[in-house]
């Protein structure tokens, strides 16, 4: 007969994937009971169950605990907090007694589990799932390691990245597959950086990550690097990427602080944002916004849902039915522009906020801000051209200041900047323009000037001392006039040294700022354990403490041996001048009895 000449071996194979397909179809999941899992009662709130899910998590994560069952109980735990967190799936469970793991397979590529893994046909690929092969979501997000070092380091001063490691060989990587996808999509629109590297074939970036198993999730931060410690879970991805921003970058408004947040506009020359929204959380959106644009302008964040925040809402005349943006720049009695919409898009935002980045007339406090006003020439048809007050913060010329802020809102032109600079913080620059050798002591003047190479060259005219007069006003505008018909008005050049960074001195809070952030990430990743991360910074802890020790150590014997040196010689002293006076007072005794 054939089938007596099958090959056993081949014969019980061929049985053993049959059964397990036919109770894969059987048998989609194990029956399983969220509640139960949790050990929490129907009625529990939310606040109850996240506070038992993160005890359960921290007791049964697979790194903690040792137990052979710990990563099946781990997966059971996280999965029934996945369904009692959100408030659809909790209600859908306790009407129909559903889960995702129960309903159809046709319904979603990924919702079979068989033990610890995502049953489903990409299981026949793996491990044989080599780079040509591999997801192609996966592939578009690939970085290599100079690609990291030059592009994504620099721009994660901008925007936080979310990084993956993964491997062909990896198996437990087929578990996050599902979520991170989700994920991915979800926070690229906001403007989060997406990453993967493999360590088949990135080791070194891997290594220099401190990316040592698979899989592992991390996010980076102005170059800053920390590792995702939770359950994968939607709701845990979009929390990390949160948490990874500053707690500072967003600022709480009511009408308590509404003036002093406005009025400080003048001491952080900036423009200020107010975003009015229903929702008591800052929406993740316009935090990630807030840090992109955090060197340009300050944010602040309405709820709309307080009664302290009433009195503003209808200062402004805030519509309920939809998230508005302001933004103040010298004015804060009239928003400089507006925006409100439904649904508030990253683009949208984005150049909102791009067209009011400066304040009418900015102070410049160091040289990128310059560069930015105040481009370099070009081309001809690009020609920038800066209108700078050099003048001082005393009361005598604030009326003078005032009158060339309300000059500079009047302007219309494209190529025209305006900007002011207080004398004796960047002297330098206004010993040049205005052609004194101590402009600390000068009056106020103002000077048109053109950028011609980033060497500091610089062609500029002088135009009058300013006190804001009529006249004053009217000479400025005839010699812009002049200026938009001849370019060759600016009849003097000169060499204009680099700008003093007057917030230098902020560098200090800022520090500490930073401090405090990375000693918070220190402590979390003790908590969790992860020693393989924490070695590389643990060694050198530990490396200073001997240091220090061992000097402190070697000072002390070095002391005490040069103290046991001196007593003897001071010892030996003493009796000599003893023995001598002794010897001295017996001879002339003996003359006496003679």
């Amino acid at each position: 007969m054939a089938g007596s000449n099958m090959n056993p071996p081949l014969a019980v194979m061929a049985v053993v994937v049959l059964s397990v397909l036919l109770a894969g179809t059987s048998h989609a999941a194990p029956e399983m009971d969220p509640y139960k899992i949790l050990g929490v009662t129907r009625s529990a709130s939310q606040a109850e169950i996240k506070k038992v899910y993160k005890r359960l998590a921290k007791e049964w994560h697979p790194d903690k605990n040792k137990d052979p069952g710990a990563e099946d109980m781990f997966i059971k735990i996280t999965k029934s907090y996945e369904i009692l967190s959100s408030e659809d799936r909790r209600a859908n469970y306790d009407r129909y007694g559903q889960t995702d793991d129960t309903q159809a397979y046709s319904s979603s590529r990924y919702r079979h589990r068989q033990d610890n893994f995502y049953f489903d046909e990409s299981f026949f690929n793996f491990p044989f799932n080599t780079k040509n092969h591999r997801d192609f979501t996966d592939s578009k997000y690939t970085l290599h390691f100079s690609q990291y070092v030059s592009e994504v380091v620099p721009d994660s001063y901008r925007r936080p990245y979310l990084i993956k490691i993964t491997s062909d060989w990896c198996f437990s990587c087929i578990h996050i597959e599902p979520v991170w996808k989700e994920v991915v999509q979800e926070m690229e629109g906001l403007g989060v950086g997406i990453g993967v590297v493999d360590v088949g074939y990135e080791r070194r970036l891997a290594n220099h990550l401190g990316a040592h198993r698979t899989p592992s999730i991390l996010g980076v931060i102005s170059g800053k690097v920390t590792f995702f410690h939770y359950a994968v879970a939607k709701e845990h991805l979009r929390q990390f990427v949160e948490d990874l921003l500053p707690q500072r970058v967003v600022e709480r408004i009511t009408d308590k602080n509404e003036q002093q947040f406005l009025n400080s506009w003048h001491e952080l020359n900036k423009p200020h944002v107010l975003l009015f929204d229903q929702v008591p959380a800052v929406p993740l959106l316009f935090k990630l916004a807030a840090f992109a644009y955090k060197d340009y302008l300050q944010f602040g964040y309405v709820d709309q849902g307080l009664a302290e925040t009433a009195e503003l809402q209808k200062r402004f005349n805030i519509n309920t039915y939809a998230p508005t943006m302001l933004v103040f720049k010298e004015n804060t009695d009239k928003p400089a522009d507006i925006i409100q919409a439904k649904g508030m898009k990253k683009q949208i935002i984005d150049e909102f906020m791009s067209n009011n980045k400066f304040l009418l007339a900015p102070r410049l406090v160091n040289q990128k801000l310059f560069d930015e006003l105040c481009p370099v020439k070009q081309f001809h048809r690009r020609r920038k051209y800066c209108v700078l007050l050099m003048t001082t913060d005393e009361e005598t010329y604030s009326s003078g200041n005032q009158e060339f802020l309300s000059f500079a809102s009047t302007n219309t032109r494209d190529v025209v900047r305006f900007a002011y600079v207080y004398q004796r913080l960047q002297q330098p620059l206004c010993d040049i323009l205005m052609h004194s050798e101590d402009s600390s002591q000068s009056t106020p003047q103002v000077v048109i000037l053109e950028r011609r190479n980033t060497a500091g060259k610089a062609l500029f005219k002088p135009v009058t001392a300013w006190n804001g007069s009529e006249e004053d006003k009217l000479r400025l505008l005839e010699e812009l006039e002049r200026l938009q018909k001849d370019p060759s008005i600016l009849i003097h050049d000169a060499m204009l040294p680099e700008l003093n960074n007057e917030f230098a001195s902020m560098f200090v809070v800022r520090w500490i700022y930073a401090s405090y952030d990375y000693l918070s990430e220190v402590i979390d990743d003790i908590l969790h354990n992860n020693w393989r991360e924490m070695m590389p910074l643990l060694s050198l802890i530990f490396s200073a403490l001997f240091i220090l020790f061992g000097t402190v150590v070697i000072q002390a014997f070095s002391d005490s041996s040069e103290d046991k040196q001196m007593k003897p010689k001071v010892k030996d002293g003493t009796k000599a001048e003893n023995g001598s006076s002794g010897r001295q007072e017996y001879s002339s005794s003996n003359h006496g009895l003679n």
